[in-house]
Order: structure tokens, then sequence, then C-alpha cells
């Protein structure tokens, strides 16, 4: 059960750190992917969806965390998460020619690793269950 515990552990420390660059620095961060953020209303939309909903993630893995009767259900949100932008990256980058887009290529990577080891902590928790 400890790698479980690091495996959220480091996620919640990622998703905090992604989700309070977004909300800080939401220009700067919308460009790491080539996003231009034209209007006020698209900054605040980038800090409160990729800022906001990446922060509200992590507290959540860090209540998980505290209270383990809440990992199967953490484990299930990470796989479902993880899985569904896998495979909507993977459908952008076919739709859009996506063979030079490094950041959604590492995006991807990132996403595929933490789906499947989200995966095989939900099947542990549940093993144990």
């Amino acid at each position: 059960m400890l790698w479980i515990r690091v495996f959220l552990g480091v996620q919640a420390l990622t998703l905090a750190g992604f989700g309070l660059a977004y909300f800080i620095w939401p220009e700067a961060m919308a460009n790491l992917s080539g996003m231009l953020l034209m209007q006020s209303a698209a900054v605040t939309d980038v800090r409160a969806y990729y800022g906001g909903l990446q922060l509200g993630l992590a507290a959540w893995l860090g209540l998980a965390l505290l209270r383990p009767r809440l990992l199967e259900a953490t484990c299930m949100l990470l796989v479902l998460l993880y899985g569904a932008l896998a495979l909507a990256r993977i459908g952008g980058l076919w739709l859009d020619g996506g063979a030079q887009q490094t950041f959604n290529l590492t995006a991807l990577l990132f996403e595929a690793v933490s789906a499947a080891l989200a995966f095989l902590c939900l099947r542990q928790v549940e093993a144990q269950a």
C-alpha cells in the first residue's frame, strides 16, 4: 500500500503545482501548448478550469491520503480522468495531425502512464478490500 500512497502523493503535488501555475500565470502556461488568451474572459477561464480543477483534484487526493476509505474511489476517479484525457488527446492528435506536437505527446505519455498506474492501484485496493 505504500507505493499507492506515494503515487497519490506525487499526483497531488504535480496537480497542485500545475494548478497553481495555471492560476498565477495563465498566459505563460497556456502559451506552452500554443494557446493565445485574447480576452480577459479567456484568462479567467484558464485560471478557473486549468487552475481550479487541478487544485481541487489535488485537494481530493490529499484528503484520500488522510482517509483510507476514499482510496478506492480516488483510484477509480484517476483511472477515468486520465483515461479520458489520454483518449481525447489521442483523438485530437489524430484529427489535428499531431505527430510534431511535442507538448501533447508529452502530456499523452504522462496521462497514459498515470491511468495505468491508477488502474494498478485500483486493482490492489480492491484486492485488499
